[in-house]
């Protein structure tokens, strides 16, 4: 028999602020994390804004030493995994602690701390690289700190699926206690790679917009004149739990996590079918996981890049395997304020998802002035939207063709 899983903790590190509420005020409120570039000198990029975490202080978490041994993207996770389990109240004990997992997505690693040692390897040689640094840059390293710091001894996993990564985690954690492997697990997805050669690579692609005069309205999710996606950093993290050990211990429970879709375009290596396909199978399977039909779904946080080929494609998935509903049903971005933070997007969308259902209310799609004609569903512009969720779907798409798809509802 499938256990019940349930979200009883959120943690989150963003441009928006380190904290769920700072994070959740400002999304609500339509506030934008994006700004100029202050972590290095980006003036002879294309592209020269990102959403950086700006208000973290490592020193909450960590003493000096330990702060200089861990890539930002490690530091972030341990910290939104120490918000998470707090909210939860969950306590880990040796009696318990083989029963407790942790399960991270991560896309790229410590991309700046390769670029910086590569700098020392090549000006003063191999003897001065840091016996720490593979330790900080393997995307594994959230994971594994996090395990430790809590003394979580059950399954201990990081999956590296590009811009999926966080939704993937989310679900195989999912699964992991519905068919009994765990009982309780930390899971989600942290990303920082707002480094010179991550924004040349992406911007060797034509993927990030230009807007550097306007960093605040550049992420225009659906939007006729957005022109690429806005670099981000941070961690969300969340601890789903099965239901009746988070009942005996009176955990809050914030959602249920019912659905999990997991599918590959097997297309291309960056660009989805203009059908998107791909995206419509995976959603397709969540809401078969979940036993739901398409009307069941009140709200979806989709992928929403702010890219001219992906929101139209997620929009065209969308009305394939909604129909008629896709045009009832309430659809937002919030990567159109907090920028979109890769293999961490997940992460931060599975716990938007979760607080969406606890608060009852939506966020906004951000700078939606003049809706492309090819995206022509409610994409909630603007304004946040206090109405009746029942059940919500987050969507995540990531290169290779890899597609993650999760669904919760509200816990009853």
């Amino acid at each position: 028999m499938k256990r019940r899983v349930v979200v009883t903790g959120v943690g989150l590190v963003t441009p928006l602020g380190t904290g769920t509420e700072k994070t959740w005020q400002g999304l609500v409120n339509g506030r934008s994390g994006i700004g100029s570039i202050t972590r290095f000198d980006a003036s002879d990029q294309g592209s020269q804004i990102a959403a950086e975490v700006t208000d973290f202080d490592p020193t909450l978490w960590f003493d000096k030493k330990q702060a200089k041994h861990l890539d930002h993207f490690v530091q972030y996770a341990i910290a939104a995994a120490d918000l998470a389990v707090k909210q939860s109240g969950l306590e880990i004990t040796e009696e318990n602690s083989e029963r407790v997992g942790v399960i991270t997505g991560c896309g790229m690693g410590g991309l700046p701390t390769i670029e910086e040692y590569h700098g020392v390897y090549v000006n003063r040689g191999p003897r001065r690289i840091t016996p720490f640094f593979i330790p900080r840059v393997i995307p594994n390293m959230p994971s594994g700190h996090i395990s430790m710091r809590f003394n979580a001894k059950g399954a201990n996993l990081s999956l590296s699926t590009a811009c999926a990564a966080g939704t993937h985690g989310v679900g195989e954690a999912y699964r992991h206690i519905m068919y009994g492997d765990c009982d309780a697990v930390i899971t989600g997805g942290a990303e920082s790679v707002v480094c010179p050669l991550a924004l040349g690579g992406f911007g060797s692609m034509k993927a990030l917009s230009k807007r550097n005069d306007d960093p605040e309205h550049a992420s225009r999710p659906f939007d006729l004149d957005r022109d690429g996606f806005v670099i981000a950093e941070g961690a969300g993290m969340i601890v789903l739990e099965e239901l009746e050990q988070a009942r005996a211990r009176g955990a809050v429970i914030l959602a249920e996590m019912v659905g999990y879709g997991q599918s590959s375009d097997a297309y291309h290596i960056a660009a989805p079918p203009e059908t998107g396909e791909g995206a419509a199978r995976c959603m397709a399977m969540a809401l078969k996981s979940a036993g739901m039909n398409p009307e069941d779904i009140d709200y979806i946080n989709a992928h929403g890049t702010s890219t001219p080929l992906n929101d139209r494609c997620e929009t065209a998935a969308i009305k394939t395997v909604f129909g008629d509903h896709a045009h009832t049903l309430a659809i937002s971005s919030t990567k159109s304020m907090t920028g979109h933070a890769l293999g961490a997007a997940g992460g931060f969308e599975a716990a938007f998802t979760a607080l969406t259902l606890h608060h009852q209310t939506i966020a906004p799609t951000m700078n939606l002035e003049t809706p492309d004609p090819a995206c022509d569903l409610d994409y909630v512009p603007n304004m946040a939207r206090e109405t009746q969720v029942r059940a919500a779907m987050s969507n995540s798409f990531g290169f290779g063709g890899t597609n993650g798809v999760i669904i919760m509802k509200q816990f009853a």
